[in-house]
């Protein structure tokens, strides 16, 4: 009987034993798949690990990134620029994939970790700025308007309750015309594609957004025309996850190193000379 009690203490003694090692063995475990997970997260590390960084870019905006109906290229500044970063950080412009975003999918898919940055007319706000991190300012924008040659509108005066404004979701430009012309209708659309389309269907009296971007659309239709000043100041910056100081660096002294190199200059002169004032 006693033989048979303490084989049985043994027993368990030994079964305790196990189990504690293999608490053990799944903590140490568990606190490396951790650490994994916190270095997946970094990333810049993933970047580097998969040697290619993922930019979420306009499709439909003309000088900063339209997609080219002959060749299925997007192009434009902001693509330009996204290439120059892609050559600082990884040594090749060509280790870049561009996916497309819209003013309003463009948050989202970053948070999703489906894109690394935005590169794409983004608007550096007190409110965004809660959602995502800024790099330095590379573009300055103000909100204008676009409309018709010959149009009565004329200005941010002429807006009342009888011209309806054409916007985009999702964009800084919606709400500061709602602040700054009250009495106007304001129709949205997903894209500035569609926004431009629908002007020229006169479904609204003028199309309001950054004067960059109507400019791109005023040089791909003469009939078109930006008129009074620029009633905003629109910073545009690149925008990363929340957090994510090491790739906020990485493109900061990507920019500063173009921008005293001069090839930054060159890149928006090869856009903008003679067309943006």
């Amino acid at each position: 009987m006693f033989k048979t009690k303490r084989f049985l203490l043994l027993t368990v003694m030994a079964l305790m034993s196990v189990m504690i090692l293999a608490a053990c063995g799944s903590g140490s475990d568990n606190k490396n798949a951790s650490s994994g997970e916190k270095g997946g997260d970094n990333v810049l590390e993933r970047i580097k690990e998969r040697d290619k960084i993922v930019f979420g870019v306009k499709y439909d905006t003309s000088l900063f990134g339209l997609k080219n109906p002959t060749t299925g290229e997007v192009e434009g500044f902001d693509i330009d620029v996204a290439k120059a970063l892609a050559k600082e950080i990884l040594g090749d412009e060509t280790k870049i994939e561009f996916k497309e975003v819209t003013s309003k999918t463009r948050i989202p898919l970053l948070n999703k970790g489906d894109i690394d940055a935005i590169i794409a007319t983004m608007t550096v706000t007190e409110e965004r700025k809660k959602e995502v991190d800024f790099t330095d300012i590379y573009f300055n924008a103000g909100q204008s308007l676009l409309v018709k040659k010959g149009s009565p509108v004329q200005g941010l005066d002429d807006l009342n309750k009888d011209t309806t404004v054409l916007a985009v979701k999702g964009s800084t430009s919606t709400d500061n015309i709602r602040s700054l012309a009250p009495d106007a209708p304001v129709l949205e659309f997903e894209n500035y594609a569609e926004a431009f389309t629908a002007l020229k269907a006169g479904k609204g009296e003028a199309l309001t957004t950054d004067d960059s971007i109507l400019a791109g659309m005023a040089a791909s239709d003469s009939n078109y025309e930006l008129v009074g000043e620029k009633f905003t100041e629109e910073p545009y910056g690149i925008a990363v996850k929340k957090g994510e100081k090491e790739l906020l660096d990485a493109l900061n002294n990507g920019l500063e190193t173009l921008k005293s190199s001069g090839e930054f200059d060159e890149i928006y002169n090869s856009w903008f000379e003679g067309i943006l004032k």
